[in-house]
């Protein structure tokens, strides 16, 4: 069993009944501990997302807070990127890439604070972000090509698509397979290791670990992001040069 962390413990103790309740909507069987680790913190890390623009103390056009200029890097980073790899009409999609991110690196540099343990170590959370990734860019792709969208996978050589059509299918439901994999692993692998030297050396050579730790977050979270977008855009391109 998992060691349960202070907040999973408040959970369990006062809202088992509320994750029962929901577990039995999917038939699982009722637990005296449902709640887990990377379930609390992931609600920790949503409860975090949505106070931000309350910390921004209103936002203003004219005098932008400290904040409120934070925010406007991130959109105007991944809007820059959003045209350059998904192309005219890459605005709309923007807001799932911001979210993504922002989601993701709190939620691997959550765990640097010794109480808490970063829910990307747990392979439910990063599947369940590779899934959502993969639901929101054939969607998408179904949304702006219709059935164009399906012949696509057969390539532009009708004699070559008995070959292709099964080849693609099998590819892209491949993908949140290894978003998964890119995620989980490294973020298990980067928090063993800093756990590892901890406990060898408890003084300052942790610390390199540490930081190492919050830059592979950042990275991490940026390259999810950003095979996001490069799977969105090829979803959506044919119809965006069709237009």
């Amino acid at each position: 069993m998992e060691h349960e962390l202070g907040i999973t413990k408040l959970f369990n103790d006062n809202l088992a009944g509320v994750a029962n309740f929901f577990f039995s909507l999917v038939g699982w069987a009722p637990a005296d501990r449902p709640w887990s680790n990377f379930m609390t913190v992931e609600l920790l890390v949503v409860a975090i997302l949505l106070s931000l623009p309350l910390l921004a103390s209103g936002f203003s056009v004219d005098k932008p807070g400290k904040l409120q200029q934070v925010f406007e890097m991130f959109w105007g980073y991944f809007n820059g990127l959003g045209k350059d790899i998904i192309g005219h009409g890459s605005r709309r999609y923007i807001p799932y890439f911001v979210t993504a991110f922002l989601f993701i690196l709190v939620s691997n540099l959550i765990g640097v604070i010794p109480a808490f343990e970063s829910p990307t170590m747990f392979a439910a959370v990063p599947l369940g972000l590779a899934l959502t990734t993969f639901l929101y860019f054939n969607y998408h792709g179904l949304r702006e090509q219709g059935f164009g969208y399906i012949k696509h996978f057969a390539g532009p050589v009708a004699v070559m698509a008995p070959l292709l059509f099964p080849l693609e299918i099998l590819s892209t439901c491949i993908r949140p397979v290894s978003l998964t994999i890119r995620l989980y692993a490294n973020m298990v692998a980067g928090e063993q290791v800093t756990l590892g030297f901890l406990g060898l050396v408890p003084f300052l050579i942790p610390v390199v670990f540490m930081g190492l730790h919050v830059f592979v977050s950042f990275i991490q979270a940026f390259i999810f992001s950003v095979l996001s977008m490069v799977y969105v855009g090829g979803a959506v391109q044919h119809a965006e040069e069709h237009h």
